[in-house]
């Protein structure tokens, strides 16, 4: 069939007609079939050049199914794929269905990392698009598993430590001090990881903090113990700083020692947050305010 000249929307329903024509003659098919898939993947890439995300997508999905009657799994994950990217510009929820659509072609074949990889584009839909933050963090804990299994240890790490970031703000705190432990542990052996420790313990002994103060002070004990490079950082010294204010009900005290941390390392949003959480169980504090 001659294609050339046409229009991404006359491609596309042409590229219908034949596949269904394809289907009906069964064994005769396989060809026609192919026809079809080259013809919606030419209409998707057109539909993309003109910026017609819903289009591209759509026909990129056609594709992926055709493939799969062919048996192509490959391309059909391929085709999944590159729905997903085309509809994460127009339909967040459509782009997790060709995701997860792929996802389910990739581990079939034992594609794990692919897999681990697609899982934290969804994440990121959920995070950033949809702000489903739950969801975001179950695809973040299964590429994890995924990571894990393939023994690519630090890629694992990441998604773990965005779930434990995530599960701090949710108040979850026992899952986030157990993720922040282990992966502090994993690393403060290795030479090239190991100043990443530091953080990790940080931020743990700060879930504590938010919990319970005596357990802070004993979850600081053992991290020193542990990891002794931690006593000299500024994060150590911050934590008792901030335990010594809380334990006098000293405001003024947590509030300076929390400044003077900020002028030579800025605090982010997450840490912000946790320290405000803190600074709220010291009587008479309600400001909400660290400054």
């Amino acid at each position: 069939l001659s294609t050339a000249g046409l229009f991404p929307e006359e491609l596309h329903l042409l590229a219908q007609v034949v596949a269904s024509g394809a289907l009906s003659l069964h064994f005769r098919g396989n060809t026609r079939v192919e026809e079809a898939c080259e013809m919606y993947t030419r209409a998707a890439n057109m539909f993309k050049i003109a910026k017609n995300w819903s289009a591209a997508g759509n026909a990129f999905c056609q594709a992926a199914k055709l493939h799969m009657q062919l048996q192509s799994k490959h391309d059909s994950a391929t085709s999944f794929v590159d729905a997903g990217n085309a509809y994460k510009k127009a339909d967040p929820q459509e782009a997790i269905n060709c995701l997860n659509a792929a996802i389910d072609i990739y581990t079939d074949m034992g594609r794990f990392t692919i897999a681990a990889k697609h899982h934290i584009t969804i994440a990121e839909i959920y995070e950033a698009e949809l702000v489903d933050i739950e969801k975001a963090i179950a695809h973040y804990e299964q590429a994890a598993d995924y990571y894990k299994g393939e023994e690519s240890n630090s890629s694992a790490n990441k998604c773990l430590l965005k779930v434990a970031a995530y599960a701090a703000q949710l108040e979850q705190y026992q899952k986030a001090i157990e993720i922040y432990e282990q992966v502090g542990t994993n690393t403060m052996d290795n030479p090239l990881l190991k100043y990443s420790a530091k953080e990790y313990f940080f931020k743990a002994a700060l879930c504590h903090f938010i919990v319970d103060e005596l357990n802070a002070k004993l979850a600081l004990e053992k991290y020193e113990e542990m990891f002794p490079a931690f006593t000299d950082s500024r994060e150590c010294k911050l934590l008792k700083k901030l335990l010594e204010a809380h334990e006098e009900q000293n405001c003024e005290a947590y509030t300076e020692a929390v400044k003077e941390f900020d002028s030579i390392s800025r605090l982010d949003q997450w840490l912000t947050t946790m320290l405000l959480r803190i600074k709220k169980s010291i009587q008479g504090e309600g400001d909400g305010d660290l400054k």
